[in-house]
């Protein structure tokens, strides 16, 4: 879809959540809610807010994250809606997840670093992409009962020693 945006490298869309605080999402399947606004699939609005006009032909979006439209008002040129931003931080794994792909940082993630993308150790956006889990559900089902597996086996193992040493005790007695 034209609003799918993926992030190719480090960075976080910033969103504004429910209690009007901001927040920090990987999720790029945006949507326009009825007043025309970017929004997430929860419902988010996206920062800064980028609304498209209602009558919108064609929406693009280049890796540094320039908005651009046709509008069926003037089909022939484009016209710059607005600018995507990027957020990293310095310790991304310290944020807090507070559900729906939403994060907020946190003292230990530190505090935001905002630029365009594709400046400052920020990813560049691609339009049209989704970003895919990185976990293959297959494989790990498949390591999971080699694991299970193995854990048998170690159990069975030390069951059979401590027979062999149980036996061997009632022996020398």
């Amino acid at each position: 879809r034209n609003l799918d945006i993926a992030i190719d490298g480090d960075g976080f869309f910033a969103v504004t959540l429910p209690d009007g605080t901001v927040g920090y999402t990987r999720d790029g399947g945006f949507h326009t809610n009825a007043q025309g606004k970017l929004v997430t699939g929860s419902g988010n609005v996206l920062l800064p807010e980028i609304t498209l006009p209602s009558d919108t032909l064609e929406i693009a979006i280049d890796p540094e994250g320039r908005v651009n439209v046709r509008t069926a008002g003037s089909p022939d040129t484009s016209t710059l809606l607005g600018q995507i931003t990027l957020h990293r931080f310095v310790n991304p794994s310290g944020m807090l997840a507070v559900g729906a792909n939403v994060m907020r940082p946190t003292e230990a993630s530190g505090t935001p670093i905002t630029n365009t993308p594709g400046t400052t150790g920020l990813g560049l956006l691609k339009q049209g992409f989704v970003e895919r889990s990185n976990v293959q559900i297959v494989n790990e089902l498949v390591n999971l009962i080699v694991a299970q597996r193995a854990y048998e086996v170690n159990s069975r193992a030390i069951q059979a020693s401590d027979q062999m040493l149980s036996t061997a005790t009632n022996i020398v007695r």
